[in-house]
C-alpha cells in the first residue's frame, strides 16, 4: 500500500468523523477509495484478507476510541467506580453502577458477534456495490427510527437520595425530569432494553449500516431522547471500537505494518482530533435536533455511489 502523509490524515479525519456520525465509517472507508479511483481503489480495499489498509484502520480505530474516552473521561470515572463498588459489596445500589452493567450487558452481543463474523462479512461483503446499497438502508433505518420513536414510553429515572441510599424507582418521575441525572435517565433502561440496543450495533458489520446510527434509533424505540440515545450510544461504542482495535494490534506490529506506521500515525492523530470535534458536535446537535438529515446524506451518497459504480 502507497499512502502518502497528506492522504493518511485526510483518510484518518474521515475515519474519525463518519465513525461517530450516523453514517458508517466503514461504508466509507469502501466507497470512498471506490469513487476516487486509481490507485486508491486498489490499495485501500478493506475486502482483501491480508491488505496493509486494515493496520492502518486499526490505528485509526484506537485513536477513536481514545477520543470517546478523552471526552467521556469524567462519565466513565463515575461508571468505573461504580461498578467497582457494586463488586465489592455485591449490590447495584446507585445509577452509576446500574448504568454501567447495563454496558457490560450490552457489549456482549456485538463482542461475540464481531469475533465470529467480522472477517467474514468483511471479506464478502465489503465492497462498493454492496456498501452503497447499505448505506441506502441505513438511511432508511433512520428514517424509520424517527417515525416509530416512542414519544410517550420513557425509561424511569434511577434516582439515588445520599450515597449508601437505596435505589428508588419513582413512578411518577419521568424521562427529562429536572430532579434526574443524565446517569439516572440511562439507568432507567431495563436489561431487555440494553440488550437490544446493543444487539443492534451487530448489524455495522454490514458495510454502510452505521454503528452510531443503528444503535440510537434502537434507544429512541426503546423510549431514549435524541440526546440521551447519543450518549448511550458513545459510551457503548467507547470499548467496543477499542477491543476491535486492540485485537488487531498485531497487524500493525507484524508484516502488513510494513511501510506503513508513519502514515498510521499520521492518520491515528487526524481520526483523535476529528472524532473529539465529531462528538462534541454531535452531543450538541442531539440537544434539540434529529437524524433525519443524516439519513437523507446516507440515501443520497448511496443513491449516487450506486449509479457512479454500476455505470462505469
Amino acid at each position: 500500500m502507497s499512502l502518502t502523509y497528506p492522504e493518511a490524515v485526510v483518510v484518518g479525519a474521515l475515519q474519525g468523523v463518519s465513525e461517530l456520525f450516523p453514517v458508517s465509517s466503514l461504508g466509507h472507508a469502501v466507497l470512498v477509495p471506490a469513487l476516487v479511483g486509481g490507485r486508491w481503489a486498489t490499495d485501500l480495499d478493506v475486502s482483501a484478507p491480508e491488505s496493509p489498509y486494515l493496520a492502518f484502520i486499526v490505528g485509526l480505530h484506537v485513536a477513536t476510541a481514545l477520543a470517546l474516552l478523552v471526552f467521556y473521561r469524567r462519565d466513565w470515572v463515575r461508571i468505573v467506580g461504580g461498578l467497582l463498588g457494586s463488586v465489592r459489596t455485591r449490590r447495584v445500589d446507585t445509577a452509576e453502577a446500574r448504568l454501567g452493567w447495563l454496558l457490560v450487558v450490552a457489549t456482549i452481543p456485538v463482542g461475540l458477534t464481531g469475533l465470529l463474523l467480522e472477517h467474514l462479512f468483511r471479506t464478502t461483503l465489503g465492497r462498493p456495490v454492496p456498501a452503497a446499497v447499505f448505506l441506502m438502508v441505513n438511511g432508511l433505518v433512520l428514517l424509520a427510527g424517527e417515525r416509530m420513536r416512542r414519544r410517550e414510553r420513557r425509561p424511569e429515572p434511577v434516582l439515588v437520595a445520599a450515597r449508601g441510599a437505596q435505589p428508588e424507582t419513582d413512578p411518577g418521575s419521568r424521562f427529562g425530569d429536572e430532579d434526574a441525572t443524565p446517569d439516572g435517565r440511562l439507568a432507567g433502561l431495563s436489561v431487555r432494553d440494553a440488550l437490544i440496543v446493543g444487539a443492534s450495533q451487530t448489524f455495522a458489520l454490514l458495510p454502510g449500516i452505521s454503528r452510531s446510527g443503528v444503535s440510537m434509533v434502537a434507544g429512541l424505540v426503546r423510549g431514549l431522547s435524541h440526546e440521551d440515545a447519543a450518549r448511550f450510544s458513545f459510551l457503548l461504542a467507547t470499548p467496543v471500537i477499542l477491543a476491535a482495535g486492540v485485537l488487531k494490534l498485531p497487524d500493525l506490529f507484524g508484516p502488513l505494518g510494513e511501510g506503513v506506521r508513519g502514515p498510521v500515525l499520521a492518520g491515528s492523530v487526524a481520526a483523535f482530533v476529528a472524532a473529539l470535534i465529531a462528538v462534541r458536535w454531535l452531543t450538541r446537535w442531539f440537544e434539540t435536533r434529529t437524524l433525519t438529515p443524516f439519513a437523507i446524506y446516507c440515501l443520497v451518497l448511496g443513491g449516487v455511489s450506486l449509479v457512479v459504480l454500476t455505470t462505469r
